[in-house]
């Protein structure tokens, strides 16, 4: 059974977009193309219950009652791959900050390790978005949203995650930990191999979008 924190999206062009990202022959250019599409399909998708306030708007033929984002938004992707989801959500929302966070995963331990966290220095926003293209054992995502969470945001400040595929030990491990997490995502896929790497996946993110490594284990 599915958690219920974990949305997976059936849109057709969300279903569209994952079969060019996962083909082994795209090339880093089409590759980083198809995250920032991706995002910005998953971002509004995220946002469906930001809060909104009213404003004034005089149009050509004449004022009336329009609406603006009522929520501070903060956008925290993890480095290096999460930085291609960046630019997708400010165009979905402008206002928001951005602040970066860099985990890697310790490739024998399979645990994230903090190298680089640029949060500002206290919680001042109503929503952080976590921004990581896979969402594999769950090691990073639990540790960016802990440091989140130890930084100070904590309810009311609600915590999403946005992962453009999941791993069930991933999803697993985030909705075990930080239940009131919920995570979004285009694709659930069925396991991780001996190397922590999602099957059938796309490969290493991070990789594939600066033309760095293999595309795949």
């Amino acid at each position: 059974m599915l958690p219920p924190n974990l949305h997976v999206s059936q849109h057709p062009a969300v279903l569209h977009k994952l079969g060019i990202l996962r083909d082994q022959k795209t090339e880093p250019k089409k590759f980083r193309e198809v995250v920032r599409e991706l995002s910005w399909l998953l971002g509004y998708e995220a946002l469906a219950d930001a809060r909104v306030r009213s404003k004034r708007v005089t149009t050509p033929i004449e004022t009336m009652d329009g609406h603006e984002l009522g929520e501070r938004i903060g956008l925290i992707p993890i480095l290096r791959a999460g930085l291609g989801m960046v630019d997708a959500m400010l165009e979905l929302m402008p206002t928001a900050e951005v602040w970066h966070l860099g985990l890697f995963r310790d490739e024998h331990t399979l645990r994230p390790v903090e190298y680089y966290n640029k949060l500002p220095d206290s919680a001042n926003v109503d929503l952080c978005l976590i921004l990581d293209p896979m969402l594999a054992t769950g090691g990073s995502a639990t540790a960016a949203i802990e440091v989140l969470k130890r930084w100070g945001a904590v309810k009311p400040v609600r915590i999403k995650l946005l992962n453009l595929i999941a791993a069930p030990e991933g999803v697993k491990a985030v909705a075990d930990a930080h239940p009131d997490v919920e995570i979004f995502c285009a694709a659930l896929d069925r396991q991780l191999n001996d190397k922590g790497y999602i099957m059938p996946g796309l490969g290493d993110a991070g990789d594939r979008q600066f033309g760095t490594g293999k595309a795949a284990e």
